[in-house]
């Protein structure tokens, strides 16, 4: 299909599924489209049984649309950068060390957590996966992705401080975590032997220090700029150059684009709006990335749901990634729980944040993306299927679940203040 077709074919889809979710449904639109999209490929492989016509080019759809480039080379800048723009940076500037800790030091030890355990458990199963392999898949669902919850936090009063940290911790992990699994996957390019602890550090200091300052470049540039101008169709029109340009600049010099897209949004809402941005700006801009979040989202959904139609399945691996889901669970809380252990001697956490923070850590998206980077000698097959797993149970169950969980928490609190 020509690259119109698929366009459209999306979008009518996701227009389709938004409005059936918000006409009836009345979950949150990620969610409830993404759940849209599993039942529809579910009926049309039903339906394939007796016309295998129609499922055949259901599938054929859906495979000619490379969701790890559409993801990771174009989606993800926007969505990081429409996230970022909404930060408040002074809240940020508070919440800095338990969101710094938590995204940096709690990303890793969620990494070899669920790598190591994960690789006892293929062993176990009779699959011999190579250790680095399964820390890879470590590194790719380890962040997480609130965006389906967020909306669900807020409406269940949470803190606000609370609140930024899961927002901030997500921002950043997702640009950890890629910096992360680039990293690895380069040892495993390279393998065990040219191994050089010093090599490996220095790589993810390259990508990871040099995406936050090109990010302090990207800002600064855009305010710049936007300060020696007042119309908002030219400001809005730059902000978009920031994040298409800067990305693909960030490609080119082989540092981390979403660490730089983050740092970037986070200037551009705060500093670029706060000083030099008319009142009049400031409104379209802020609608221009809301609408801009809101449809790429529900397209990301759709096509979250619309994989399950190339996903290879198999039995065992099937069974792996329903037991795995709890080992990711487990790794998110020990990564939780250390840091904020060691963070509780000087700096003050809300009541629950523990729970809270550990069944609203969503996968999403990007690890999927990242799954399907993965090549076939990386076990691509078995790691894609334990990532949709995963990511699937994260939205469905945990993301329609964690407002009454944080009200019951809150309810539990008093009884016991009482």
């Amino acid at each position: 299909m020509n690259i119109d077709e698929i366009l459209t074919a999306t979008i009518v889809l996701t227009s389709v599924f938004a409005y059936v979710n918000h006409r009836w449904i009345k979950w949150p639109p990620t969610i409830g489209i993404m759940v849209l999209a599993l039942l529809f490929s579910i009926l049309l492989a039903i339906v394939g049984k007796f016309d295998p016509s129609l499922t055949k080019k259901a599938v054929s759809i859906v495979a000619s649309i490379d969701f790890q480039k559409a993801l990771m080379n174009f989606m993800l800048s926007f969505l990081l950068f429409a996230g970022a723009i909404q930060i408040n940076a002074n809240k940020l500037k508070k919440e800095r060390w338990p969101i710094i800790i938590l995204s940096t030091v709690g990303t890793i030890i969620s990494t070899f957590l669920v790598g190591g355990l994960s690789w006892y458990l293929f062993k176990f199963f009779g699959i011999n996966i190579d250790f680095i392999y399964c820390l890879l898949f470590g590194a790719l669902i380890s962040p997480t992705d609130p965006i389906a919850v967020l909306s669900i936090l807020k409406a269940a009063k949470i803190p606000s401080s609370l609140e930024i940290k899961i927002s901030g911790e997500s921002l950043f992990n997702d640009g950890v975590a890629v910096v992360l699994f680039i990293s690895i996957a380069e040892l495993a390019k390279n393998g065990t032997a040219d191994f050089h602890a010093f090599g490996l550090v220095k790589l993810f200091m390259q990508e990871a220090v040099g995406g936050l300052l090109f990010g302090v470049i990207l800002g600064y540039t855009g305010y710049l700029a936007l300060r020696s101008i007042d119309n908002y169709a030219v400001e809005i029109l730059i902000t978009l150059a920031i994040v298409m340009g800067g990305y693909s600049i960030a490609g080119y010099l082989h540092i981390s684009g979403p660490l730089a897209m983050v740092v970037a949004g986070i200037i551009t809402g705060n500093k670029v709006k706060d000083e030099v941005m008319s009142d009049v700006t400031q409104d379209y801009l802020s609608k221009f990335w809301e609408l801009i979040d809101e449809i790429l989202n529900a397209v990301l959904f759709l096509l979250i749901g619309m994989e399950m139609l190339i996903i290879k399945i198999n039995a065992i691996v099937f069974l792996i990634g329903m037991i795995i889901i709890l080992i990711v669970l487990l790794a998110r809380w020990i990564s939780v729980i250390i840091p904020v252990y060691f963070l509780k001697f000087w700096i003050s956490f809300e009541k629950n944040v523990v729970p809270i923070l550990t069944w609203g850590g969503l996968r999403g998206g990007l690890s999927v993306a990242l799954a399907l980077s993965l090549s076939p000698a990386m076990h691509k097959d078995e790691f894609v299927l334990v990532t949709y797993i995963v990511v699937v149970f994260s939205i469905l169950v945990q993301g329609l679940t964690i407002g009454d969980f944080v009200r019951r928490l809150a309810k539990r609190q008093e009884l016991k203040a009482n």
